[in-house]
């Protein structure tokens, strides 16, 4: 059984993979105080609640955008599985060429989305992820990054919002009736949703122009459901992008391993 975590800066979600399917998915809020007692007392209760032994798992990979909980989350996880986890880094990308400036800079779920994206469509594509930064990275098909944009994802414009302004409320991820508000919640789900809207048509449409038209739109991440007026647009919406692409990662790593032997 593979055990999959990717942490990111609004959440960590974690998969168990068994028998080719997702036995197990949870998501719980990144947490960095008390962090070991907190993720091991979720994993433990987490596994007890699925009827899964600790020892189930042979495998476990990681892909992390807070470099801050790495260290004491490889510790924990080490202890609850007696095993070296695999962390995600530019030195084991398989089959991704990233031309990119710097390798490292860029997100290791960005990554993975493309590993999944390269290894489910096998086309050129740019993956829309929507998290806490909306973020577009474009791929080939021959398994390409050829560049990433980033902008503030939806939950962090609405946040930015509600902290930076005095009279404005933080309101709830609702898409709103009319884009014309007629109260302040309906006025500021009215900017961010068909604003983000516009943002995002614009943006594969300008990366098209650049590339291709021909490049297919995939969505993914938490909020990847949340516009429905952009539904049609994307070829797929695929919420567990990053942790299929976390599996890949983890099966080349294994297969590169046998071939070794």
């Amino acid at each position: 059984m593979l055990l999959v975590i990717d942490i990111g800066n609004s959440n960590v979600c974690l998969g168990l993979w068994q028998e080719d399917q997702w036995r197990n998915i949870w998501r719980l809020p990144t947490f960095q105080n008390d962090l070991e007692v907190y993720y091991e007392t979720q994993l433990v209760n987490r596994f007890l609640e699925a009827n899964v032994q600790l020892m189930e798992v042979t495998r476990v990979v990681m892909s992390s955008v807070v470099p801050d909980m790495n260290h004491r989350m490889l510790i924990s996880l080490e202890k609850l599985f007696g095993m070296g986890v695999i962390l995600v880094g530019p030195e084991i990308y398989p089959k991704i060429d990233l031309q990119i400036d710097n390798p490292s800079e860029i997100g290791t779920d960005l990554v993975a989305n493309a590993v999944a994206a390269y290894h489910q469509f096998g086309r050129d594509c740019i993956i829309v992820d929507f998290g806490t930064a909306l973020t577009f990275t474009t791929l080939t098909k021959e398994g390409q990054i050829l560049g990433v944009s980033i902008v503030p994802g939806l939950k962090t414009a609405i946040k930015a919002l509600f902290t930076k302004t005095a009279q404005l409320p933080e309101v709830p991820m609702e898409h709103p009736v009319s884009a014309l508000g007629k109260n302040t919640v309906q006025a500021i789900q009215s900017g961010i949703f068909y604003g983000y809207t516009g943002l995002v048509i614009n943006m594969v449409e300008s990366i098209r122009k650049e590339v291709g038209e021909h490049y297919e739109a995939i969505a993914t991440g938490g909020l990847s459901t949340t516009i429905k007026s952009l539904e049609e647009y994307f070829l797929a919406i695929e919420p567990n992008l990053t942790l299929n692409g976390l599996r890949y990662i983890a099966q080349e790593i294994s297969d590169r391993k046998k071939d070794k032997t």
